[in-house]
C-alpha cells in the first residue's frame, strides 16, 4: 500500500499547502481519501481524474470534503462512468448546496459511513468517533497491511479500535492543549496515547492548524509513543 499526501492542514490551507487529503495506492488501485481545500489540483498532478477508483471521505466539514465537487466536475463533464463515494450522510448534502446540478450521484454511487465494505483491494471499516458533525475513521485492510485513518475526533476508546494493530496511523493533531468540556480534536500527545494503546507500528501526524508548530507536534507524541512519527507533509509518499 502506498500512501501520498495531498493536504494536511486543518480549517483553511497555509500557503503552499491544502487542507485534509490522501491518495492511497495497492495493485493499480486509486483511492482519494478526503478532498479539502485545495486537495484537488494535487491530486490531478499525480492522478488524473479518469483514474480514481474510489473516494472516501470521513464528514461534511470543507476541510475534509469541498474539492470532491471539482473531482465530482471532472468526472461527469468529462463524461467519465460513476465510481464509489463512501461518505457520512451530510456530505451529499453539504455538496449538493454548493453544486446542485449535476448532484454529487451523478459522477458517484454513495454508500453511508460507517460501514464495513469490500473496496478493490481493501477492506473498508468505518468507525462513528466523535467530533462537531458525524465522522467516520477509517480503517482500510489488504492481506499485506492496516491503514487506519481518525478523520477529526476527539478523545474515543473507539480509537484503539480502529488503529489496533495498524501498520500506519494516520491522526488529527489540531490542538495545542486539550479543550476543556465535550472534545472533538485531538492533541498530538493524545494522538501518540492513543496510537501506543492501539499498538500500531508507525504514526503520522495530520491536520494541524494553520501556523502551528509541526516539529513540535512529533516531540510532543513521541513522549507517548515509541514507534516511528513523522508530520504529515504535502508530496511526501509513505509505504505500509
Amino acid at each position: 500500500m502506498q500512501i501520498t499526501v495531498l493536504g494536511s492542514c486543518g480549517a483553511w490551507p497555509e500557503p503552499g499547502r491544502a487542507c485534509s487529503g490522501f491518495l492511497v495506492e495497492h495493485d493499480g488501485f486509486r483511492l482519494v481519501l478526503d478532498m479539502g481545500f485545495g486537495v484537488a489540483s494535487r491530486l490531478f498532478e499525480i492522478c488524473p481524474a479518469e483514474s480514481v477508483n474510489a473516494v472516501v471521505v470521513t464528514h461534511e466539514h470543507p476541510d475534509h470534503c469541498v474539492d470532491l465537487n471539482a473531482l465530482l466536475r471532472a468526472r461527469f463533464y468529462g463524461g467519465m462512468p460513476r465510481i464509489p463515494l463512501y461518505c457520512t450522510p451530510g456530505v451529499a448534502g453539504r455538496l449538493n448546496v454548493v453544486e446542485p446540478n449535476p448532484p454529487l450521484s451523478a459522477a458517484f454511487d454513495i454508500h453511508e459511513l460507517p460501514g464495513g465494505y469490500t473496496v478493490g483491494p481493501f477492506e473498508l471499516t468505518g468507525m462513528l468517533l466523535p467530533h462537531h458533525v458525524p465522522n467516520s475513521g477509517v480503517r482500510l485492510a489488504t492481506k499485506d497491511s492496516v491503514l487506519a485513518y481518525t478523520g477529526d475526533t476527539g478523545p474515543d476508546p473507539a480509537l484503539a479500535v480502529l488503529a489496533k494493530d495498524a501498520d500506519l496511523f494516520i491522526a488529527e493533531a489540531t490542538l495545542i492543549e486539550p479543550q476543556q468540556g465535550a472534545r472533538s480534536l485531538l492533541t498530538a500527545r493524545e494522538a501518540g496515547q492513543w496510537a501506543a494503546r492501539a499498538n500500531a507500528k508507525r504514526l503520522l501526524l495530520t491536520h494541524f492548524w494553520p501556523g502551528s508548530d509541526r516539529a513540535a507536534a512529533v516531540s510532543s507524541a513521541y513522549a507517548e509513543f515509541s514507534g516511528d512519527i513523522a508530520a504529515a507533509v504535502e508530496g511526501m509518499a509513505l509505504r505500509c
